[in-house]
């Protein structure tokens, strides 16, 4: 018998055989295969440390369905772009928007969302606590995507609606999630930052309703300095797991410098974390209780008991909306980044502290039911965020600022984190979007990122793509 073969047999009776473990599972790694460019000259304006077109928080400025690619960005001009192209191609096919960007506020990004239902492509774009711009696809644009033009013909007009649903005056940060039923949810804040509510609307493939507010800006917090009356929940993000079940850690910010120990910090504290089995409609803390009934006046509050998995007061420059995912079982993940007591009790400009000693932290929700936080050994150097993606054997990667990305297995117990890829070709400004549906979709960690420039000069927009273990 040859030895491949005996090799071969042995393998499958191990497989076969109880009580003998199989070969073990593959731990992280990333091999580049491509980078193309989406624009040579896209818009570059510094705003709050950051991009427009690469604010992490966007959900989502890069997307994967069907065998396609999706990308959203404002050109040199100030015109909101859609490009698709095949997966694996290299070249973008684009249709510009009649929308112009209409001010140099990084928060202002584009982020889409895929109405499974019905085929469509959903767009939101433009707005910091103030009116948004909604743009929607003709039905049936994604499902059939190598046989549907791509022209601006297939995009209905700029709303300032949800076709007819207004929601609100100060509306901020869309993110679209699909829900397991292939309904298309848009969370977004109402108000403004230290004053704010979290809301869902959906839309079913008819139309748009109204969920309503699920957390609360009311309630007193007291720090060791002072005291606090309003707040808003700033979300990591919003996101399914494979059972159905909708997950969001948050952070605090609090309206009152009181109580920070310097008024050059940054008044977020604490990471919480809320979860919901009926779609958004009620929400629980981690011990199950109920805290919230959305669209009722029992929202999420900063005195609920059970909400905080990780404490941390205002003193230490903690960063809002990073990163979060969910493992091949259902258990949360996600990044936390601050300045670590080591480095001082009293972060007095939370840009430049965090930046000379940030740190990004993995926490998650173990088998057994509690919580783990682990520091990733690779320094910050940014004030920005850092982006988590799990990989189909639930090794976590992390994707710091300029594109940088270390990784842990899961085999360690998350404890192994090395950098894998150290960004430096990239040239990347800072923050980068993730594709997070394409992960699941065919194994690649999948990234949009915008070159470094200088002033307002434009610079070139890229995606670049590295395969995960297969």
């Amino acid at each position: 018998m040859k030895r491949r073969t005996v090799l071969a047999t042995a393998i499958l009776a191990a497989v076969a055989t109880p009580g003998i473990a199989r070969a073990a599972d593959p731990g992280p790694s990333v091999s580049r295969k491509s980078t193309t460019q989406l624009d040579s000259q896209a818009v570059f304006f510094v705003s709050y440390d950051g991009l427009v077109n690469n604010n992490s928080f966007q959900k989502n400025g890069l997307l994967t369905y069907k065998g396609y690619q999706y990308a959203v960005w404002y050109t040199a001009t100030g015109n909101a772009v859609v490009g698709r192209r095949a997966l694996g191609a290299s070249n973008w096919s684009t249709v510009t928007l009649s929308h112009v960007l209409k001010t140099s506020d990084s928060h202002n990004v584009i982020s889409m969302g895929v109405s499974k239902v019905d085929g469509r492509l959903h767009l939101n774009m433009d707005s910091h606590s103030d009116g948004y711009f909604y743009v929607k696809s003709v039905a049936g644009l994604l499902d059939n995507p190598g046989t549907t033009g791509w022209t601006s013909s297939v995009f209905g007009s700029v709303q300032t609606s949800l076709d007819g649903l207004a929601l609100t005056s100060q509306f901020t940060y869309p993110q679209f999630v699909s829900t397991p039923e292939g309904r298309l949810q848009l969370s977004y804040r109402v108000g403004i930052s230290g004053n704010g509510r979290n809301a869902l609307a959906e839309y079913d493939g008819s139309s748009w309703t109204a969920l309503g507010e699920w957390s609360s800006s009311t309630g007193t917090y007291t720090s060791s300095h002072g005291t606090s009356t309003a707040r808003n929940m700033y979300l990591h993000g919003i996101d399914y797991d494979a059972g159905g079940r909708l997950h969001s850690f948050f952070t605090w910010r609090e309206q009152n410098a009181a109580v920070m120990c310097n008024s050059g910090g940054i008044t977020n504290h604490d990471t919480g974390y809320v979860y919901s089995t009926d779609r958004g409609r009620t929400w629980r803390n981690d011990a199950g209780s109920l805290v919230a009934t959305t669209g009722t006046a029992e929202t999420v509050a900063v005195t609920d008991s059970g909400l905080v998995v990780d404490s941390l007061n205002p003193d230490h420059s903690l960063m809002n909306q990073e990163s979060q995912w969910t493992d091949s079982t259902g258990l949360p993940h996600a990044i936390i980044s601050y300045v670590p007591g080591r480095f001082g009790q009293c972060t007095t400009n939370y840009v430049a502290d965090r930046t000379a000693n940030g740190r990004a932290f993995h926490l998650r929700k173990n088998a057994s039911g509690t919580w783990q936080k682990t520091e990733i050994p690779v320094a910050l150097n940014s004030s920005q965020r850092t982006k988590l993606v799990l990989d189909k054997y639930d090794n976590a990667y992390a994707v710091f600022p300029h594109g940088r990305i270390a990784a842990a297995s899961k085999a360690s117990g998350y404890t192994d984190w090395t950098l894998l890829y150290d960004g430096g070709d990239l040239d990347a400004f800072g923050e980068v979007v993730i594709d997070e549906l394409r992960v699941g979709y065919d194994n690649v960690l999948s990234f949009m990122y915008q070159e470094k420039s200088s002033g307002t000069t434009p610079s070139a927009l890229h995606v670049v793509d590295f395969a995960l273990p297969s």
